[in-house]
């Protein structure tokens, strides 16, 4: 893994905010990304989960600090690698950002603030609060039985249950333990809520829906795995 050393770090509001962005054959979009987090004043992890391409280094030449997975492993477990390295580099709160373009980093204050302000342990983003997420159809659909299932089987009431964009207290970030290296760690993540009695708040985000992020995004064939992978892991 490529770990620079510590520099003087970003700061919002006199608090280190460090986003951690998981990131697998994104070279096409992580620039954009990077350079559009980067100019609202946070520090910037990559975790590049064994790309093909050039992910890892397109990242670094934009301002990221580049973590790097010899295999592609899962973005459950590139998210567990970024949130312990910004543990170690002593954040207060840690953010964690798609890196497909999706998510707008001008978001990242406002979902940080209620973490910063001690009024919640992890700030959740829902693309359901308001009015800038324009969710296709059938995406609406997918993502409504996402959070009926996340109900009744992590009991969290939530409005968005498989949105990337979150915003993690110290405390948290330390209790937090992702044991499902695929995408099935964001319904770990909402179970983890109940089981350490976090104090959690949604927060409204907006998703950028782009003929690639939907080519990147989960199917329902991908969703109806996820559940059965949680509810295996349930019941051991």
């Amino acid at each position: 893994m490529d770990q620079p050393p510590d520099t003087e770090a970003e700061h919002a509001g006199g608090h280190r905010v460090i986003v951690v962005v998981p990131a697998y054959n994104e070279g096409a979009t992580i620039e954009a990304v990077v350079r559009e987090l980067r100019a609202e004043g946070v520090r910037v992890v990559v975790v590049d989960d064994g790309s093909k391409d050039d992910t890892g280094a397109v990242a670094r030449s934009a301002g990221a600090e580049v973590l790097r997975h010899a295999i592609n492993r899962g973005q459950g477990a590139a998210i567990q690698t970024g949130i312990a390295h910004a543990l170690r580099r002593a954040a207060d709160v840690v953010v964690t950002f798609d890196a497909d373009g999706q998510h707008d980093a001008k978001d990242i204050h406002g979902l940080a603030a209620p973490v910063l302000a001690a009024q919640c342990d992890v700030a959740l983003g829902s693309r359901f609060l308001d009015g800038r997420s324009d969710v296709p159809p059938a995406r609406r659909v997918v993502l409504m039985l996402g959070v009926l299932f996340t109900r009744l089987i992590s009991r969290v009431r939530l409005t968005d249950t498989h949105n990337g964009l979150r915003a993690f207290s110290r405390r948290a970030a330390r209790e937090l333990t992702i044991s499902m290296d695929g995408m099935a760690h964001a319904s770990e993540i909402i179970d983890q809520i109940r089981t350490h009695g976090w104090r959690y708040r949604e927060v409204p985000v907006a998703v950028r829906y782009t003929p690639y992020s939907l080519g990147k995004g989960q199917r329902s064939s991908n969703a109806v795995r996820i559940a059965l992978e949680m509810l295996a892991e349930k019941l051991r």
